[in-house]
């Protein structure tokens, strides 16, 4: 239940420290220490059509909601366009090369190769086009959240195998991300990570699926096992 204690190296949403947002087609929120839920995604994920539909969406949204704006609002966007990319892909769009074994474990291989030195890794699921993680940044003046995941992405990428890639960019250059507010959004989050694959009507051994030992111990872990 999400009412168990928080786990360790958890740092949920601090009311007194400063946060800081970067718009681009979504809102970004950072805060040092702060534990955040992540989806990035394949290039070619989503068709252009769609891509077009959300940039559309999303002007129109600007429009009728010109700044400033209150983080509610700035949220309900972020979650909008979440709500609407997360249904498009899980219906298994463009060339999927994470269904792949040897690509799956290129990139869960570059997410646990700095585990504990840049980030802390909670947890993940490495779907067929995308990818769900909780991370937390451990020196986020050094090492920030987009330089992670920037790494990660172009470790697994350039040592993928040639005949996997598709054509165009590998990766969609923005990602989802969120800082997790505390206890109980982190257990909704990690519920709807080990939910994914079953409600994209996947079998739970086809994503590679992981949750920090260190949490499972103390039961957090995904419900549907």
């Amino acid at each position: 239940m999400w009412n168990l204690p928080a786990p360790p190296g958890f740092q949920g949403l601090h009311p007194d420290k400063p946060v800081t947002m970067q718009m681009r087609l979504l809102p970004h929120w950072r805060q040092d220490g702060a534990t955040y839920f992540v989806t990035f995604r394949l290039g070619d994920s989503l068709p252009e059509s769609k891509l077009r539909e959300l940039r559309e969406y999303r002007d129109a949204w600007i429009r009728k909601h010109p700044p400033p704006r209150s983080h509610k609002l700035n949220e309900d966007l972020s979650r909008d366009v979440f709500t609407r990319v997360e249904r498009w892909i899980d219906q298994g769009m463009g060339s999927c090369v994470l269904r792949d074994p040897s690509a799956a474990k290129f990139m869960t291989n570059a997410m646990h190769h700095f585990d504990g030195i840049r980030y802390e890794l909670d947890a993940y699921v490495v779907m067929p086009n995308h990818v769900h993680v909780i991370v937390r940044p451990t020196e986020p003046e050094v090492h920030s959240l987009g330089t992670i995941l920037g790494s990660w992405k172009q470790f697994a990428s350039t040592n993928m195998n040639v005949s996997l890639k598709p054509e165009g960019p590998f990766w969609q250059d923005e990602g989802y991300d969120r800082i997790i507010r505390d206890v109980e959004h982190l257990y909704r989050v990690l519920q709807y990570i080990g939910r994914n694959p079953k409600k994209a009507g996947l079998s739970r051994g086809a994503c590679p699926m992981w949750v920090r030992p260190e949490w499972a111990a103390l039961g957090w872990n995904f419900e549907e096992q």
